[in-house]
Formats: structure tokens, C-alpha cells, sequence
């Protein structure tokens, strides 16, 4: 199967717990990156999101001991298709958090890599 890559949606990297004022003063302040909400279900996670162009970058909080939240997201089309098709070759799928207008979930590649498909509501 040929998954439809349609672009690069978000990166997401990582900041140590608490740390969100010292995080908006660099990308917003120094950088100058645009800010944008995050979905109410996932702001008790704490982190920042910023537009980038038209990507996002998504910055995520994590205490430095837990496994990493870093990961790309890539928007593709057919995600349940997709799904259906990572599962016939024994890939683990990980259920990400539902946030209004996409669906989504990740998984790991052979060496322990997050990767999120996402598919928007149309």
C-alpha cells in the first residue's frame, strides 16, 4: 500500500516541566513565532503551540526521565485505511488524545520513534 502523504503537519520537541514562560520567551520573543491555542483537551498538558509557516510547532512539557513526546505528524488521507493496514503488519497503533476536526494516532517505528498520522475532519 502507498500511504498519501499530504504534508508535514507538526514537529513537536520538548521543554522540561514549568518551563513555558522561559519557552515563549524564546520562540515568541526572540524568534518571533506566532503563538496559537491549543484544543482545551489537551492544555492540561501544559507545553505551547506556534504556527510556523504552515507547519506547526508544537512544544510539549515532559519530566526528563519519562519517554519523549518528540515526534513528526504527518496529515495524510484514508487514516482508518492506514491504520487498517499498519495493524496487517503487526505495527503496535498508540490512541492519541481526540481533539476536535482530526483524528488521529501514532506509533513506533522499528526503533522506538513516535510518528502520528492525522487525518482533517472534512
Amino acid at each position: 500500500m502507498k500511504i498519501d502523504v499530504t504534508r508535514l503537519h507538526h514537529v513537536q520537541v520538548c521543554i522540561p516541566t514549568g518551563k513555558e514562560s522561559e519557552a515563549r520567551d524564546f520562540y515568541t520573543g526572540i524568534l518571533g513565532f506566532e503563538e496559537i491555542e491549543k484544543p482545551d483537551a489537551l492544555k492540561k498538558n501544559g507545553g505551547l503551540w506556534y504556527r510556523v509557516g504552515d507547519v506547526e510547532l508544537h512544544i510539549g512539557t515532559e519530566p526528563e526521565t519519562e519517554n519523549s513526546k518528540r515526534h513528526p505528524a504527518f496529515q495524510i488521507s484514508q487514516l482508518d485505511e492506514v491504520r487498517e493496514y499498519l495493524q496487517q503488519n503487526q505495527i503496535k497503533i498508540k490512541e492519541e488524545i481526540q481533539v476536535p476536526g482530526m483524528k488521529r494516532f501514532s506509533f513506533f517505528d522499528p526503533f522506538n520513534n513516535r510518528i502520528e498520522f492525522l487525518e482533517i475532519a472534512s
